[in-house]
């Protein structure tokens, strides 16, 4: 059954989701915070600024108007960058209905509050139902109808399963589960650590260092989501080992594209003014050493990026700490 669904954030994500949904038969208005990326959806049928080289949907409609996006709507997909996203569901907020379902595909925690988007969510919007999407999935090959696997996650089993339903194709399969929070975490963390596989190999280094970071990585985020009350199962699945191995390994990440750059002697503030789209890793660096410092939990590899990013620590020094540490147990 169709059902009108308000799509906000005309990113590459949001743009690659709001096609699969017309694609699968909903009625779906895309909000555009760029009046020439909704010009270019309505009359080209076509995303040059995010997502050049495929053509949308016919019945994908595009808007800048919060008001005219939502009209009508039962569910309300978030793809905004994590920075802005509070901003973005105030503003929202007044044009939802009772008890919408909110599906958050935002994959980022705020650096000053250390929220993850569904607490943002619940802080901004009246009453909803709250579903975070995560997992491997790199928007270029979903527009592309790549065979590809998330999952759904909500506190509330109805809610993941509506999700489940609205988003399922023959080619983008979604799991449900109950950790919102492990799941949240997950998808924001694995950029992190992208970003250092990233330095790793614009450093020129091989597969051994890589396998050890994806690996230690994983360890490390485990143990900040299992101080945060996140279900450690959740890491071993697609939001986190699959999102992890995705990002870190595959050539259309941004943040491993940005970890490249920087090991190459290009400052943060130099490659965001060149790329249009956001490397969520950077800021959730940030936000990772915080929250560990905050839980206990020792995070050294989130620590030595936002070095890296913030910092200005020179790379190779950051790995020779990394690999100079107190020798410990595995587990």
């Amino acid at each position: 059954m169709s059902a009108a669904i308000a799509v906000f954030g005309a990113g590459s994500w949001g743009t690659a989701l709001a096609d699969l949904l017309a694609r699968r038969g909903h009625r779906v208005r895309l909000w555009a915070f760029e009046a020439e990326v909704a010009a270019a959806i309505a009359e080209r049928h076509e995303n040059p600024s995010y997502l050049l080289g495929h053509q949308l949907s016919l019945q994908l409609e595009a808007t800048t108007s919060m008001g005219a996006a939502a009209a009508g709507a039962e569910a309300f997909l978030i793809a905004t960058p994590s920075h802005v996203t509070r901003d973005v569901l105030g503003q929202l907020g007044g044009h939802l209905p009772a008890n919408p379902l909110i599906i958050g595909a935002t994959k980022g925690i705020e650096t000053e509050s250390l929220a993850l988007m569904s607490t943002v969510a619940a802080e901004t919007l009246p009453p909803h139902r709250y579903v975070a999407l995560s997992g491997p999935s790199f928007a270029v090959e979903v527009a592309g109808q790549q065979p590809t696997a998330v999952v759904a996650a909500s506190v509330d089993q109805t809610a993941a399963e509506r999700a489940q339903e609205l988003l399922a194709t023959g080619y983008f399969r979604v799991y449900t589960n109950g950790d919102v929070v492990g799941t949240e975490l997950a998808g924001s963390l694995k950029n992190v650590i992208a970003i250092a596989a990233g330095i790793l190999e614009g450093l020129g280094l091989g597969n051994n260092p890589r396998a050890a970071l994806v690996t230690r990585g994983l360890a490390e985020m485990t143990r900040l989501g299992l101080a945060m009350g996140a279900d450690a199962r959740t890491f071993s699945g697609l939001a986190g080992m699959g999102d992890l191995i995705l990002t870190t390994c595959g050539s259309l990440s941004r943040n491993r594209a940005l970890g490249v750059a920087l090991a190459q002697g290009v400052p943060l503030a130099q490659y965001r003014r060149e790329h249009r789209s956001v490397a969520e890793g950077a800021n959730t660096s940030l936000a990772a050493v915080r929250l560990g410092v905050t839980h206990h939990v020792d995070l050294p590899i989130a620590s030595q990026v936002a070095d890296i990013l913030f910092a200005e620590k020179p790379a190779r020094e950051a790995i020779g700490e990394l690999m100079d540490r107190t020798p410990k147990p595995e587990h």
